[in-house]
């Protein structure tokens, strides 16, 4: 009796070929999204660490700007906030990038506190994002005199 019923279905012009076909697409789609999202994911990642390196550099050279006093026969390094914003704007100048200082500082006169910013623009959705994504990064570096 099966046999009649599959006779009957094909007589009918059901017919179970190409019905993998939405399947197949369905999961190249689901691909190319993790894919996407794979790479954005990456290239986000890539820019906040080229921006901490940044930071990292500029708080460096900005620990570099002290100025050296005498007092009492003793010799000693002191930062001050103009001298390592002036150092940090050399170093972030220096590199092209659409970065910008936020903040060059000094808490205590024996560190360097940099903040930069720039803003993350992601591959294929730019036209979709046209400002970016907003990206910060702190660095702190302590002179080595003192």
């Amino acid at each position: 009796m099966s046999d009649g019923g599959t006779r009957g279905a094909r007589a009918a012009g059901v017919d179970d070929d190409g019905s993998t076909l939405p399947l197949i697409l369905g999961y190249v789609l689901l691909a190319l999204v993790v894919i996407f999202v794979c790479v954005c994911a990456t290239d986000l990642y890539l820019a906040q660490k080229r921006l901490d390196a940044l930071a990292d550099a500029a708080a460096l050279a900005g620990a570099d700007g002290f100025t050296v006093l005498a007092i009492d026969g003793e010799v000693r390094a002191e930062l001050t906030d103009a001298g390592v914003s002036e150092q940090a704007t050399a170093v972030v100048g220096a590199l092209a990038g659409r970065a910008s200082i936020i903040a060059a500082e000094t808490p205590d006169g024996v560190s360097a506190r940099v903040t930069v910013a720039a803003s993350w623009r992601p591959p294929l959705l730019s036209p979709f994002v046209p400002d970016g994504v907003p990206l910060e990064s702190t660095a702190t570096s302590r002179t080595a005199l003192r």
